[in-house]
């Protein structure tokens, strides 16, 4: 009789807790992440995706993302079998990539941001008191001139030729926009894209005549820069602790993350070109879960806030980072006022763009 009673208790346990998974898949409970998905990701997004509160909202809604780095433009070298999606920092490498994985249109793109130059407030006021920019009435903010700065650039102006640049012993030399290396890196292609727009009076690059049209401007504004950084992240950070060039070509999403982070920007400027290109943070499902995840990225109303913590402006809908930001308006520009968009090249002829300009 004991044993009888042991194995009926044992069953009656066993039925206990498998009605208690069965409810708690009834009830939708998504407190445990069930599926795991991996993926290559521009440096920029590597800390959304290490934030905590990013993780517990994917897990509520049953992800585990792992991710590893590169240069968006550098995805096309790799080998992604074994990843559910790639995610670099712009349209133009991510469309290449759905060519070569034959993913269906359309892409899913949760946020972007757009190209700013961050400068020193001396770099700044020497810049607007040569025409070069122009600067809000707060000092933390202005418009570069892109015209002017390419026709600067072109002459190899120097700082010492600028009036007003004596008084500050760190502007010497040739003047120039610090930027990451177009080949492998998003923001120096971009960088290109609306730089050669302009050049190129207000057209862009579509073909090898084009491109060999601005083909001198862009070798200039390259290789005077010597040995070039292969991510935005190393740049921005030696900016801000004081270190490398007066002039730093940046995402948005970077000053606004730490401004929201409440962290000290010093004698920060920033300048948004008149003439700028956005980087549209594109995912490239190579699996149905990576489709699925890039979609929950772009809707989640939890996820899409946490964007715009980390800098983000999510697609579709201007009010949340201008609600987000409304305590830092002196340093950006919300409504992107004054600013136009330089369209993108196609991927082929940035790519021969950014090999041109290397030299």
């Amino acid at each position: 009789m004991r044993r009888i009673a042991g194995i009926v208790l044992a069953v009656l346990l066993i039925g206990g807790v498998v009605a208690a998974v069965v409810a708690g898949r009834d009830n939708g409970d998504k407190g445990t992440a069930t599926k795991t998905v991996r993926g290559v990701i521009g440096s920029e997004k590597a800390d959304f995706f290490a934030d905590p509160d990013v993780v517990k909202a994917l897990a509520a809604k049953g992800f585990t993302v792992k991710t590893e780095t590169s240069g968006s433009w550098a995805m096309e070298g790799l080998d992604l079998k074994g990843y559910d999606f790639a995610f670099p920092s712009s349209q133009a490498p991510a469309d290449a990539l759905a060519a070569k994985y034959k993913v269906q249109q359309p892409l899913p793109r949760p946020f972007y941001s757009p190209l700013v130059v961050v400068a020193h407030r001396s770099a700044a006021q020497v810049l607007a008191d040569n025409g070069l920019a122009t600067l809000d009435k707060s000092q933390d903010r202005g418009t570069l001139k892109m015209g002017a700065y390419l026709d600067a650039a072109k002459d190899d102006r120097t700082w010492q030729q600028l009036k007003g640049a004596s008084k500050h012993g760190e502007l010497t030399g040739t003047l120039y926009i610090a930027t990451t290396d177009p080949e492998t890196s998003n923001s120096g292609a971009l960088y290109l894209a609306a730089a050669s727009y302009v050049a190129n009076g207000g057209r862009v690059a579509a073909s090898s005549a084009d491109v060999d049209r601005t083909a001198p401007l862009m070798h200039k504004l390259i290789s005077v820069q010597g040995a070039q950084q292969s991510s935005s992240d190393a740049p921005f950070r030696d900016f801000i602790s004081g270190a490398g060039n007066p002039l730093v070509l940046v995402y948005e999403s970077q000053v606004a993350s730490l401004l929201l982070d409440k962290q000290p920007v010093g004698d920060l400027v920033v300048l948004y070109p008149d003439t700028t290109a956005n980087s549209d943070h594109t995912v490239v499902p190579l699996t149905p879960e990576g489709r699925e995840l890039g979609q929950l990225l772009s809707s989640d109303p939890a996820l899409r806030k946490l964007a715009v913590r980390h800098g983000f402006r999510p697609q579709g809908d201007t009010a949340e980072f201008v609600a987000a930001t409304a305590a830092h308006s002196s340093y950006l520009n919300q409504t992107l006022t004054g600013v136009r968009q330089a369209p993108v090249p196609t991927s082929t002829v940035l790519h021969d763009m950014a090999r041109r300009a290397r030299g």
